[in-house]
């Protein structure tokens, strides 16, 4: 049913787009049957181009001047338009309507699908919640009634309703909704949690502390709302101009006419100075571009994105799921117990976690599957210890698999050599799953988010095009500088929330930088907002961030983005080749408009061809490629996670 009714809006969209083309066609054909002379009709053909291309043309500039003296393009279209009727050059008329109703098709066409992802982000807020009273008997209560102080119980795999401190009980959060980490977070008595975010295992009790509107689901939604509302749309190059070429024309026309008293002449002023061509410059280029960009997996959604990347000076990178393949894998494991083998230890672990609902134990069954090939042992016993691992008996032997505060719990010793060679792993940002097996330290296994393949060689590319690349990440320091190491980013911000990735591309903008966002989590819709131009990773991308960006990257490969950046600049490069040649084209036609060289009809004849130049210019960017800058890709990863993770095998 949502699928029909999302349908049904789409269609909506683009009724009136379908409309326009109808009339483009018809009157098309109309100004065709005018200029060979042949017409069904007791009057001439190019009436239809201009009641149905033209009116509205000009309807749309007597308001613009009317309610805001909003002088654009339309303003000296409309000029052409009347005076060529006037004066009887009914097929001028016909072509100017349907040249510049063309032109504002295609920019049309190029925002149709913009979406916004707001409504989404309220789907996540919770409805309802959990109240204890004082006898400790459950009330159901709309999340909205909530008040500071209430007590709240959340129960495994409901989203919290509203932000809190635990008060009793442990328990994992996904809280990939603010930080944009896929990796849940241990949660024990006194911890702070959020709504929004999903409690994955145990079930706790809470206090509110902050409720309704103050709540951090609620924060996220203004987040984007006011970042939406702030961002500035690229006005038209021709709009811009707009002005000057009313006064211009107006000037020479009416100066021609005042010294050779030939109205003709003026009116040819007019026809050849309207600014068909320039009006055709930028959207043609434009659709050229996103076609180019569709062939490279990118789905450009907004009309003037590819305007606004050209001009940015820093893409800020989120890091898990878009510099990395946003799930953990084993890359390290290592025995203890001299009877027991580094592949018996990894065994072990995996086919004690082969139960466990944990992304961790999901992670590391994967993996052991791939990188050994062998089916694991039978796992008896099995339970699972919110916020601390499992336990399981493995072939007779009872096996413990979790973080340093189990082994400590079940006094399992752990050495200072090994807590020493840990600890180096956690400082680049790794996860260690410590094993024990019959109440013995055997081992350890290590987990990392790793590098997508070509991350590195595509911060190099584009560093080559002068961006500067920028972390901006809701992981940890020693995470996030460990993978900006791998990958040669120097600028990195860590254990950023949506609101402090919105402060750090808002300071950027008050610096007149551009700023580019690139991210795929719901956490990141504020700053794809905010951002001059957003882009996000359309394949493992949220919905909500994917809405909320100007662009998709819809096979999530990253070493595509320098690609669409010299695209950018380069159809910035062709759009101001168009305007060049077109304000030529008619500055030329002008001075033979004056000494009466060029009648209106032919007037019309040259500045259209002018139009067909730019059409076919723009058109060259479909199938434009950058240079190649070679296939080396620069050794971007840890020398020592590498030599390590090549044991497991």
């Amino acid at each position: 049913m949502k699928a029909v009714i999302s349908r049904l809006e789409w269609v909506l969209e683009l009724g009136g787009i379908k409309k326009d083309i109808i009339f483009l066609i018809i009157s098309g054909a109309a100004v065709i049957c005018s200029l060979t002379g042949w017409s069904p009709f007791p009057f001439d053909a190019a009436w239809i181009a201009i009641v149905f291309c033209g009116i509205p043309i000009i309807m749309e500039a007597i308001i613009g001047l009317v309610t805001a003296f909003d002088i654009k393009a339309d303003v000296l279209v409309s000029i052409a338009l009347i005076a060529s009727v006037i004066t009887g050059e009914i097929f001028a008329a016909g072509e100017v309507a349907v040249i510049m109703q063309l032109g504002g098709l295609l920019e049309e066409l190029t925002v149709a699908k913009a979406r916004s992802g707001i409504e989404k982000l309220v789907k996540l807020t919770p409805t309802t919640a959990r109240i204890l009273g004082a006898d400790g008997k459950e009330t159901i209560v709309p999340s909205m009634q909530v008040r500071v102080g209430d007590k709240i119980r959340v129960l495994p795999g409901e989203t919290i309703p509203v932000d809190g401190v635990i008060l009793s009980g442990q328990t994992s959060i996904n809280q990939a909704v603010m930080t944009g980490e896929s990796m849940p977070v241990d949660k024990t008595v006194g911890d702070e949690v959020s709504s929004g975010t999903v409690n994955q295992f145990g079930a706790f009790d809470m206090e509110a502390t902050k409720v309704g509107e103050d709540s951090s689901i609620q924060r996220m939604i203004r987040l984007v709302q006011s970042a939406d509302a702030g961002k500035a749309k690229i006005v038209g190059i021709a709009d811009r101009w707009a002005t000057w070429i009313v006064v211009i024309a107006l000037s020479a026309a009416a100066i021609t006419w005042l010294v050779t008293g030939q109205i003709i002449r003026a009116v040819t002023i007019l026809v050849v100075f309207c600014p068909c061509a320039l009006v055709l410059a930028t959207p043609t280029a434009i659709m050229a571009a996103i076609g180019n960009a569709t062939k490279h997996g990118f789905l450009v959604k907004e009309g003037d994105a590819l305007e606004r990347l050209a001009k940015a000076e820093k893409i800020t990178f989120d890091k898990t799921g878009t510099l990395t393949y946003g799930t953990p894998k084993v890359i390290c494991a290592k025995s203890i117990l001299p009877e027991l083998s580094l592949k018996e230890i990894y065994s072990f672990c995996a086919a004690a976690e082969q139960l466990s609902e944990h992304p961790l134990g999901r992670a590391i069954v994967k993996s052991y599957i791939i990188e050994t090939g062998n089916a694991l042992p039978s796992c008896d016993q099995f339970a699972m210890l919110p916020g601390r691992g499992v336990s399981a008996a493995i072939n007779g032997t009872a096996i413990l698999a979790g973080n340093y505060e189990m082994m400590a719990e079940k006094n399992i010793a752990v050495t200072e050599t090994v807590l020493t060679e840990t600890k180096a792993f956690l400082k680049q940002g790794c996860t260690v799953i410590y094993v024990s097996a019959d109440d013995k330290l055997a081992g350890y296994l290590v987990l990392s988010d790793t590098p997508r393949e070509n991350s590195a060689a595509m911060i190099d590319r584009l560093k080559r095009l002068s961006i500067e690349p920028v972390l901006l990440t809701g992981d940890n320091e020693e995470a996030a500088t460990a993978i900006a190491g791998q990958l040669h980013i120097e600028e990195v911000h860590a254990n950023c929330l949506p609101e402090d990735k919105l402060k750090w591309i808002a300071s950027w903008k008050e610096k007149q930088e551009s700023v580019c966002m690139i991210g795929d989590g719901v956490n990141d819709a504020p700053a794809l907002k905010k951002a001059d131009i957003g882009i996000a990773m359309g394949g493992i991308g949220s919905d909500i961030a994917v809405d909320a960006a100007d662009i998709a990257l819809v096979d999530d490969k990253v070493e595509e983005l320098p690609h669409l950046v010299a695209l950018s600049k380069r159809m910035m490069t062709t759009i101001k080749l168009n305007m060049t040649f077109s304000l030529t084209l008619n500055f030329i036609a002008i001075t033979l408009a004056i000494t009466g060289i060029l009648n209106p009809v032919v007037g019309a004849l040259v500045h259209n061809a002018g139009s067909v130049m730019v059409i076919i210019n723009s058109a060259l960017l479909l199938n434009w490629k950058r240079k190649s800058e070679g296939s080396q890709m620069p050794d971007g990863h840890s020398p020592s996670v590498e030599r390590i993770g090549a044991e497991i095998g």
